[in-house]
């Protein structure tokens, strides 16, 4: 048994809300962004319906989802059947159910080509995210980003139930194959008990939105407690901007929170298949379509953890042949993927949305990468035909809510018509003088007197990043981006338009999760933003669910972040431990010089020479000594006026040193006063 595709969960922006028939995969229904509803035929890769709601462009579908096979008998309270229609409805899928951007519900009727009912009082007033039918009692449950889940009654077109999910946008849902439980996606990852809308167990999620969830095995029917003793049920999710697929395992014995195993692809996901699992021998086969348009198919039996990330045991490719010799092929994108009822082949949808091709591809499981050659240049052209085509006219009533184009939050508002235009043209049918160019500038709502600089150039980097922003031009952005100049970077944050701030940012933290040199650069980037352009975000009532992915991803960034500064310290003290060590092993003594030897004099030590010598100058001549008498008179004179001299200036620097003191100048450095004595 084929579960639902990925696309009943928040489609990525490249993505396009698309599921498979349950069952036979006999139908595939696709919602484009221009708001039709094509369902083709896969066996004959036909259009079978197309369907256009009502004021489509300003409600456009979001999310969609089959009715199961045993549900498509009930219709609710409407008219009788004709034969014509009762006959074959059995076997044909009938209801499906397609979310809008404005919170309504369409029921959608394949068998009789029409709407069948909407669902849109006492629901959602925000984008409908995810829509998930119950096996059962035919009920339908909704997410939306206004924080519930909305259990619906589809017979009578009424809320059942409804509950807040979560403190931000709820993401994504999936009931459990027995009916008794609920997954639901925001934050974290919650298990709802469906019976007392409860919460059973949560689990830490992922750092970017949850895009899809489904269970991927089966409860074993002797379990009579539909919550005890839950070994062997497990759970996959994928989320934005996420190349790993992670696997919970509910069980209530272990209350640990993290993921048991992971899937790993080439690029994020945008469809996810699978087949259940119904006991512990058998495998789960999983098929992944990825952003970069190649499928990657997966075969594990879950049996509790694993620790290393599991590849893919098979990817398959479509390529168109080269015109030339020497042209290389040129890669076709797969959109979509789905198991067939005998587990051993697989639907591919590939091509463009508006003409898709659809093929049954057997698996070999012995190659590990298929590459398929297949020539779509002559299927562009559509093949509708007319008799089973449904339009409808756009209708205005108050139920109706359109869009002003822009951002959620931040409407542009139209600008009259200036009233200088009207003058300017009764001037001319007057016969008057020619108008001049002030006030044609004028009318045209130019200020003349502005200065050339300020006018914007196409090669300035605040157009440049509008451009690329608009255009989603990755060369473009790059140019913008890859800059390390901070004052320029502010100066093209202050320059740009205001409806380009919230796609500025959502770019931003696409490349926050790239590499550790890239997200450097963005985090200045994002600095001024947040700092420049706080005023602005701080109007927008949608700010929570649109900046919800950027606070994830920095709490996630910043737990890493103690856990480094911890090992930074520890490390540290290492370091310098290592260091200490290697500094006492070897310790060298400085080279001192003394700065005053003092030696003593002994007579003992005086030798015999120059006691001959003292003997000798005994015999000095009357003469000498005369002299010698005057010259120690002239010394004594000369060391009296010296002695004056030195006590005049040391009275001098007493004088100084006094006044120092007075005014709180002293010199208290025992070393300058030694150098004054």
């Amino acid at each position: 048994m084929a579960a639902g595709g990925g696309g009943c969960g928040p489609l990525l922006p490249a993505g396009i809300p698309c599921a498979f028939s349950p069952q036979s995969q006999a139908y595939f229904a696709l919602a484009s962004t221009d708001g039709h509803l094509r369902v083709w035929e896969t066996a004959s890769n036909r259009l079978h319906q197309e369907y256009v709601p009502s004021a489509h462009l300003s409600g456009t579908c979001t999310c969609l989802a089959w009715a199961p096979a045993r549900l498509q008998a009930k219709e609710g309270p409407q008219r009788k059947k004709r034969k014509s229609e009762a006959i074959g409805t059995s076997n044909q899928v009938d209801l499906l159910a397609l979310g809008t951007a404005v919170g309504s519900i369409l029921l959608y009727s394949t068998v009789k080509g029409e709407l069948h009912s909407k669902l849109i009082s006492g629901g959602h007033d925000n984008k409908v995210n995810c829509i998930q039918w119950h096996q059962d009692n035919g009920c339908l449950y909704s997410c939306s980003d206004d924080k519930h889940i909305v259990e619906w009654n589809t017979q009578t077109c009424k809320v059942k139930c409804k509950w807040k999910g979560d403190n931000s946008s709820v993401s994504s849902l999936c009931i459990s194959p027995d009916g008794k439980m609920l997954l639901s996606a925001g934050r974290t990852i919650k298990l709802w008990v469906l019976e007392t809308k409860e919460v059973y167990r949560h689990f830490t999620g992922h750092a970017t939105p949850v895009s899809s969830l489904m269970f991927t095995t089966i409860r074993p029917p002797n379990e009579s407690q539909p919550f005890d003793g839950i070994t062997g049920l497990y759970f996959l999710s994928g989320a934005v901007h996420d190349r790993l697929l992670n696997v919970w395992q509910v069980r209530s014995e272990n209350k640990e929170k993290n993921a048991v195993m992971s899937f790993t692809v080439t690029d994020e996901p945008v469809y996810i298949d699978l087949t259940l699992s119904e006991n512990k021998e058998e495998p789960v086969k999983l098929a992944v379509v990825c952003r970069d348009g190649q499928v990657h198919l997966f075969e594990h039996i879950l049996n509790g953890y694993c620790k290393k990330p599991l590849t893919s045991n098979c990817t398959i490719q479509i390529a168109m042949p080269g015109k030339g010799k020497k042209s290389t092929p040129k890669p076709v994108p797969i959109l979509a993927a789905g198991f067939c009822s005998d587990k051993m082949s697989l639907l591919l949808v590939y091509g463009n949305w508006f003409q898709p091709t659809i093929e049954r591809v057997a698996l070999n499981s012995k190659e590990p990468h298929m590459c398929l050659v297949r020539d779509i240049s002559i299927c562009w052209a559509p093949k509708v035909e007319t008799a089973i085509t449904k339009v409808r006219t756009p209708v205005m009533n108050s139920e109706a809510k359109v869009l002003v184009p822009g951002i959620p939050g931040h409407h542009a508002a139209i600008k009259p018509a200036p009233p200088q235009t009207e003058e300017i043209e009764s001037k001319r049918k007057l016969g008057e003088k020619e108008v001049s160019i002030e006030e044609r500038l004028g009318a045209l709502d130019i200020d003349a007197k502005k200065e050339k600089d300020t006018l914007p150039q196409t090669n300035s980097f605040p157009v440049l990043l509008t451009q690329g922003l608009e255009s989603n031009d990755f060369e473009m952005l790059n140019k913008v981006l890859q800059t390390r100049n901070l004052n320029l970077i502010k100066r093209t944050v202050l320059r740009m338009p205001l409806h380009t701030v919230i796609p500025l940012l959502q770019e931003l933290t696409k490349r926050l999760q790239g590499h550790p040199n890239s997200a450097v650069i963005m985090v200045q980037w994002l600095k001024c933003v947040l700092t420049i352009h706080a005023s602005y975000l701080s109007t927008l009532p949608d700010l929570v669910p649109q900046l919800g992915t950027l606070y994830q991803l920095m709490e996630s960034r910043v737990k890493t972040f103690q856990k480094l500064s911890h090992l930074h310290g520890k490390l540290i003290l290492l370091i310098t431990q290592v260091t200490a060590s290697e500094k006492t092993k070897g310790p060298t003594c400085p080279a001192q010089k003394a700065k005053l030897v003092y030696e003593e004099e002994s007579s003992e030590d005086e030798s015999d020479d120059e006691l001959g010598d003292k003997d000798s100058d005994d015999n000095w001549d009357e003469d000498e000594e005369e002299k010698g008498g005057e010259k120690d008179e002239d010394v004594d004179e000369e060391e009296e006026e010296d002695a004056e001299e030195k006590d005049e200036e040391n009275g001098e620097d007493r004088d100084v040193a006094s006044e120092k003191e007075l005014n709180g100048d002293s010199d208290l450095d025992p070393e300058n006063e030694s150098e004054e004595e």
